[in-house]
């Protein structure tokens, strides 16, 4: 007899990584930055952990991954009473920030390309690259 554990099962460490989630609202983080927080508390929460937890939260709908392209990382969200369905994203390749995106003309170009093409965007998974505002300023400024 093999016993399987529920997928509602909750360990400490699973509640520690929702708890850290919840806590950054709606930004983004990636598993490294997840580790940091971790190791700079003190918290012995390897990163096979917690990409197996964050796996986990995913599928329960606790949390949201995004993926970049083929081969680039992902980042996850915390998504409880969080609107992110109908909206593109902003990716800065310097500092990996994921932005959200609310704009009418991306709207448009969307309706558009429906209408026009019939083709339906995934706004979900489409993401923008390149440089934000503060990175940019930055490079300006050296």
């Amino acid at each position: 007899m093999t016993y399987t554990r529920p997928t509602n099962y909750k360990t400490r460490q699973s509640q520690h990584v929702l708890d850290y989630m919840a806590s950054l609202g709606d930004r983004h983080v990636t598993v490294s930055q997840i580790a940091r927080h971790f190791i700079d508390k003190g918290a012995a929460i390897g990163q096979t952990t917690i990409y197996r937890q964050l796996e986990k939260l995913v599928s329960l709908g606790r949390i949201r991954k995004y993926t970049h392209g083929e081969g680039g990382g992902a980042c996850y969200q915390y998504v409880a009473g969080i609107a992110c369905v109908e909206h593109f994203h902003l990716k800065c390749e310097d500092c990996g920030e994921l932005i959200h995106l609310d704009c009418e003309l991306l709207d448009e170009i969307e309706r558009h390309l429906l209408a026009e093409h019939e083709f339906q965007i995934n706004a979900l998974k489409t993401v923008f690259y390149g440089k934000c505002g503060i990175c940019r300023q930055k490079e300006l400024n050296t």
